[in-house]
């Protein structure tokens, strides 16, 4: 027998505890042992070391540890430890990485960790939820969040929201009736409280009846562990471009060896020469670059109230097509607040912003005094009477505990006035109907100072006024005629139309110190007073976001389970919602297949009254589309979708720990600009990847071609291994970082998403890498040729001018790579970290060439003066004769 089939006695028998005095320290130390803390597992956590060495699975490390493999047998030992040294710095900064996004998760989970409240030996301490064992005796109530799976067995007006487990998010109505049928599902079970749930309503008592994965949760989360990770498009991209360079470096390698053989050198120093351009061909400090580039792009993420617990997911963001987000809380404020009120054919507006207090009411654009309007401050009091919320100030911030609905009613009372402790000592509660979703009502009997009594009654306005046989009209009772229920039902249609939630409020007279037996005999006959009407208001930024996410070719999706009405209100509010776009509701969405889900999907702009299951349905379609899909959610159901997403988002505030940790991004805010804000980091992150790949693949094409082109002319080599080696890690390392530092183009937001499938070489990068290098490569020949010619005998002298020709040009052309136009187009000194980046990397080659204690070392001379002109001007050619070519086009 489960344990909702059991009693209460049942129930105690079977944990072996004691429901009045609840576990002595010795069973719960014992207990401890038996079943863990009450903890949901992670699967396997790397430990340090193997987090550390899972950084040089990379393959561009792989081909560096070959490359430093060959080197050191070849006896070129300083080469081998240079390239060593980039490898393991790049496995610290990766590690240094994860280790920091899994710290800022795992404060935000300790954040979320409740205390609980349990009884032990007799007496009520508080814990934290880690501690609870089977057996233990819980209370708690409104606000607090269930720590453990339990077995009800006392409750008071008890209400516990589920969609964390369920995708509801109506609150349950709880009791502690034993449930004969089988095959129950949660949301079904109404003698339990689950794992990670919230109390929304009254108070309970429970005993423990699973912690840890043994919960609903747990078992989810289980489930989960299992699910694979797809790999990002710049892992594919950087493997791609890995394969290419390898290729590349082993064709470079053979060519050497074949045509200095053929021209009569020995095959030893050959197969030197070509190694050296194999190490050329490679461009050693990238994997650290797009490293320090993601590293720093998380950092700013976290400013910006997102953590990214992946480094590549930062770049995939940059891919996203569609944003599949939550409404509730992400595109609003998750504060209700009643804007309209409507009674006797008159409807009422009051602003003012979430829960605070303050707000004036108008009619028809006139302000006016709430006094004056009767029917209006009965509805009022009464929606304040018959309710349960509290409103809590901390630091002129206003939060409400309890249901977020009566906390709007609450709070429209307290703009007109009304303050719950004087209506309390004036009307006394005398009996109260708890709500239920059943009957979708809330009833309470309260005596006024006179001695009469009133049933109060707030429900859904359908049923309300089928239990209502008067209305108040103009301050008269009235029979609730058919043509009054006709207009009752259009201010309703009215209100939902501008995506609001209505409640209504009715009221009868019964004889003094009457006591009604059930909420039958109480809820019938009533007199309708009026409606409420109240919204989640949009968060004021987020229209903006999505309007800057259209722009940028990016198609924002609304997820809910409001009714479609809301959603659809709501969704023209925000703008994404136009007149040929479709919304689906979940009956319909259940009915779909896959297939016939993919024929409409890009269609779709608001899915409504859908549960969390639907959500995976959703992302394969768009996927099988092929979208980049981003979807956000909190709850343990919605995890297997976030885990499927391109970009799994979760919510900081509100999601559990199983959603977190199913996704690439956490929202410390929960908030959709926040995404907005991300994606744009990610694109910028992915421009500043291509910028820097495309600056170290032409300053190395320039060097294989100058060692390529000095062989096929028979001339010495115009630079040794060591100084390609310098230019490859020192020169152009600093300025490659400078540029993952770059702010984003003025249009990176303009621009559509980027096709997951683009190569590294798309838009024209390619040719950029090849024609900028040929030309550093050419330069750098000329330079070498000049100096060489007039001194034939002093080949050190020449190589050391090819060697600040070819730096000089690469400095040059690292403001060119700011740009995907031209050097022109841009304010070359607008990245002040890559200025001062080609400064220093230009004093190093300056020491390097003229510090004598290093010369021996780099093979170099120091050069005159007079050479440096022709050095800068050689220098200068790649870039900005390219530059003037795109002036032209441009005038034409």
């Amino acid at each position: 027998m489960k344990y909702h089939e059991m009693n209460t006695k049942e129930v105690e028998e079977a944990l072996n505890t004691d429901l009045s005095s609840g576990l002595t320290s010795a069973d719960v130390k014992q207990r401890l042992k038996q079943y863990g803390n009450n903890e949901l597992e992670e699967g396997e956590r790397q430990s340090a070391w193997l987090v550390f060495f899972s950084q040089f699975k990379d393959f561009m490390v792989l081909v560096l540890l070959a490359a430093t493999l060959i080197s050191g047998f070849l006896g070129e030992y300083i080469d081998a430890i240079a390239i060593i040294a980039i490898v393991i710095v790049n496995a610290f900064l990766g590690f240094f990485q994860e280790v920091k996004a899994e710290k800022s998760l795992q404060a935000l989970k300790e954040l979320s960790a409740p205390q609980v409240q349990v009884l032990r030996n007799g007496q009520w301490i508080k814990i934290a939820s880690k501690e609870i064992v089977p057996g233990d005796v819980l209370k708690f109530s409104s606000g607090d969040r269930i720590g453990a799976d339990l077995r009800l067995i006392d409750v008071k007006s008890l209400e516990i929201e589920e969609s964390a487990l369920t995708g509801e998010s109506l609150p349950v109505s709880k009791n502690t009736s034993a449930l004969s049928k089988e095959n129950l599902g949660i949301g079904d079970m109404e003698n339990m409280a689950f794992m990670g749930t919230m109390v929304t309503r009254g108070t309970g008592m429970g005993v423990v009846v699973g912690t840890g994965m043994k919960t609903a949760m747990g078992q989810i989360a289980d489930l989960l562990q299992s699910a694979e990770s797809m790999t990002t498009p710049l892992q594919r991209r950087l493997e791609q471009l890995g394969k290419i360079l390898i290729v590349t470096a082993l064709l470079l390698t053979a060519l050497v060896v074949v045509v200095g053989v053929l021209q009569g050198n020995d095959l030893y120093t050959m197969f030197l020469a070509g190694v050296s351009l194999a190490v050329a061909a490679i461009p050693e400090g990238l994997p650290a670059i797009v490293t320090v580039a993601l590293s720093l792009g998380v950092q700013r993420m976290i400013k910006q109230n997102a953590i990214v617990r992946k480094l590549p997911a930062v770049e995939t963001l940059g891919c996203a097509s569609v944003i599949c987000s939550d409404k509730t809380g992400t595109m609003t404020q998750n504060e209700m607040t009643v804007t309209h009120l409507w009674s006797s054919g008159q409807t009422w507006f009051v602003d003012g912003v979430g829960y605070e207090p303050s707000g004036a009411f108008y009619r028809d654009d006139e302000r006016i005094d709430v006094t004056n309007e009767k029917a209006l401050q009965q509805m009022l009091m009464f929606g304040m009477l018959c309710n349960h919320a509290e409103l809590i100030e901390k630091k002129k911030e206003y939060a409400v505990d309890g249901d977020p609905t009566e906390g709007a009613l609450l709070v429209a009372a307290m703009k007109a006035g009304y303050n719950r402790s004087e209506l309390l000592n004036e009307f006394k509660i005398v009996q109260e109907f708890p709500f239920d979703s059943t009957r979708k009502m809330m009833s309470v009997i309260i005596k006024d100072p006179n001695g009469r009594q009133y049933v109060v009654t707030k429900g859904a306005p359908d049923i309300l006024v089928g239990k209502s046989e008067a209305i108040l009209w103009n301050g008269k009772k009235q029979l609730l005629s058919q043509n009054a229920k006709q207009t009752v039902q259009s201010a309703i249609n009215e209100l939902a139309s501008k995506a609001l939630r209505t409640i209504a409020i009715g009221f009868k007279e019964i004889p003094a110190q009457t006591l009604v037996l059930d909420e039958k005999e109480a809820e019938k006959s009533l007199t309708f007073i009026g409606l409420q009407g109240m919204i989640d208001p949009p968060r004021p930024e987020v229209k903006l976001a999505v309007k800057e996410c259209k722009d940028a070719g990016i198609k924002t999706v609304m997820i809910t389970g409001d009714h479609v009405i809301t959603a659809k209100a709501i969704a023209k509010q925000l703008g994404i919602l136009s007149n040929q776009s479709k919304v689906l509701d979940g009956p319909a969405l259940s009915e779909m297949s896959l297939e016939e889900l993919e024929d409409v999907v890009e269609e779709v702009s608001v899915f409504a009254r859908v549960s969390p299951e639907h959500k995976l349905k959703i992302v394969k379609a768009l996927q099988n589309k092929g979208h980049i899909v981003a979807m956000t959610g909190d709850g343990v159901n919605d995890a297997p979708a976030i885990k499927a997403a391109d970009i799994g988002v979760s919510m900081g505030i509100t999601g559990t720990d199983v959603a977190k940790e199913a996704s690439a991004l956490v929202l410390l805010d929960d908030n959709f600009a926040t995404i907005k804000s991300a994606i744009k980091e990610g694109r910028n992150i992915y421009e500043n990847i291509r910028k820097f790949i495309r600056y170290l693949l032409a300053s190395n094409v320039g060097e294989i071609l100058v060692m390529l082109f000095a062989m096929l002319l028979a001339l010495p080599l115009p630079l040794v291994p060591i100084q390609i080696l310098w230019v490859n890690l020192v020169t152009d390392g600093l300025p490659a970082m400078a540029l993952g530092l770059d702010q984003p183009e003025g249009d990176v937001m303009k621009r559509k998403p980027r096709n997951p499938k683009e190569g590294v070489f798309a838009r024209g990068l390619g040719w950029k890498i090849i024609s900028r290098g040929f030309l550093i490569g050419l330069v750098t020949l000329l330079a070498f040729m000049f100096a060489y010619k007039d001194n034939p005998n002093h080949l050190e002298y020449a190589q050391t001018v090819a060697f600040a020709t070819l730096v000089l040009a690469q400095l040059i052309h690292v403001f060119d790579c700011r740009s995907e136009r031209s050097i022109l187009s841009r304010n070359p000194f607008g990245n002040k970290y890559l200025v001062w980046a080609v400064i220093l990397s230009l004093l190093m080659v300056l020491v390097v060439i003229y510090y004598p204690p290093l010369q021996p070392i780099f093979h170099t001379v120091p050069i005159q003066v007079s050479d440096w002109w022709i050095i800068t001007g050689l220098a200068a050619i790649p870039t900005f004769l390219l530059a003037g070519s795109f002036l032209l086009r441009k005038t034409k």
